[in-house]
């Protein structure tokens, strides 16, 4: 309805009323039409528009050019899917049903994600029925049969709201404004008896229908239903968790004044992260785990190159045996974040050089990111990456 220009409910009804002509007197005309013609449709053979097109008008231009119009009407009909489920998807997520990102527009202004969820789903479905619309069939029916119920119950709920209203009063719902209506009750009674109907014709294609495809309908609402309220309950409480109504300024957890920065080698990228570190911070501490002497003895002898920068800094070397250079630097960040500044958020700085390629950032163990992974999962840490972009190289 929000697509329609003011007055949105009125245009939205009469184009709902104009469809339903259309599709009605179609639906009429190809029926006498058929039944006159005593014409039979056959799984895999031609269907009946036509075989009522060829024996009208033979098989000359006037058949191809109904076809096409035919095709075109298909794809019309499925490029809808592709204009609305993205526009319904990003109300649900607005309402927090679904994830966020989906409420986004793309760079063409249109609900990028949306499609592209429709599209692989669609696909998946296509595959897996093998592309055979006699198969796929059942899932349309049921689909249609339970929006419409569920739509015309929700209506018949809105107009007993409506029928509580005292004339000329209005009230807000969550999505819309209603106000009283006399004729209510005549309303009320079309979209009882119109959700009572569907809904038995729901009910009677699961039944009869169920061994042809209608138990994926029936498996997988439950299933995005529950999801659904999966993700609301969660959007709710990371809503909870960072609301600050009950939260007094003396709560806040205090900034402890260090950074730890680990390294494993120094280098123009470590370098800078001890820069930054010491720009943040008066207590700076470089932590890095030799795994054996010689590696040891380097880095002690690239540290004193620089004596400027390293004045004032805590050069930690851990001497270890074995390969696993992480849970070292994480036994000693938990040490000190225990001992020394226990209930204060404690800095840790990770340099991470960037390699030039997407090919050459294979060639280099992950130990940054596996390091920042462990790191962020504790609740009294900081991580701040310090990237150091390695320059491309001159060929020449």
């Amino acid at each position: 309805v929000k697509a329609f220009k003011p007055p949105e409910a009125q245009n939205a009804a009469k184009t709902m009323v104009a469809m339903g002509v259309i599709a009605m007197s179609l639906f009429v005309g190809i029926t006498f039409l058929s039944t006159r013609m005593h014409l039979v449709p056959t799984e895999h053979g031609e269907s009946i528009l036509s075989q009522m097109t060829r024996q009208i008008a033979g098989s000359g231009f006037l058949y191809y050019w109904v076809q096409a119009f035919t095709a075109l009407i298909l794809f019309l009909a499925a490029n809808t899917g592709y204009q609305d489920f993205p526009r319904l998807s990003s109300f649900l997520a607005k309402d927090g049903f679904l994830p966020r990102w989906m409420q986004n527009r793309g760079d063409r202004l249109v609900y990028s994600s949306g499609i592209l969820v429709l599209a692989v789903v669609s696909s998946i479905i296509v595959i897996v029925f093998h592309a055979d619309e006699i198969a796929m069939l059942p899932l349309y029916a049921l689909g249609v049969m339970l929006s419409f119920t569920l739509s015309q119950a929700g209506m018949s709920r809105l107009m007993t709201k409506v029928g509580q209203l005292k004339p000329g009063e209005t009230a807000y719902t969550n999505v819309t404004k209603i106000h009283h209506e006399a004729n209510w009750r005549w309303k009320k009674a079309l979209n009882v008896v119109g959700s009572i109907t569907t809904g038995v014709v729901f009910i009677i294609l699961v039944a009869t229908k169920f061994v042809d495809g209608a138990w994926i309908v029936v498996l997988i609402i439950p299933i995005f239903v529950f999801t659904f309220d999966r993700i609301e309950k969660h959007y709710q409480h990371v809503s909870r968790a960072l609301s600050t109504k009950k939260l007094k300024e003396e709560d806040l957890m205090d900034v402890a004044n260090v950074a730890i920065v680990p390294i494993a080698d120094v280098h123009r990228g470590t370098l800078r992260a001890l820069q930054y570190a010491k720009l943040i911070a008066d207590d700076v501490r470089a932590v890095c785990v030799a795994t054996t002497p010689a590696a040891h003895e380097r880095v002690e002898r690239r540290w004193a190159r620089f004596p400027k920068l390293t004045e004032g800094i805590k050069l930690e070397i851990i001497d270890y045996d074995y390969r696993d250079v992480l849970t070292p630097i994480v036994d000693y960040v938990d040490r000190v974040n225990r001992l020394e500044f226990d209930g204060q958020l404690v800095t840790i700085v990770i340099p991470e050089f960037i390699p030039e390629t997407t090919f050459a950032a294979m060639l280099h163990n992950q130990t940054a990111n596996i390091l920042r992974r462990r790191l962020r999962s504790k609740e009294d840490i900081i991580v701040i990456d310090v990237p150091y972009h390695i320059p491309v190289p001159d060929n020449n």
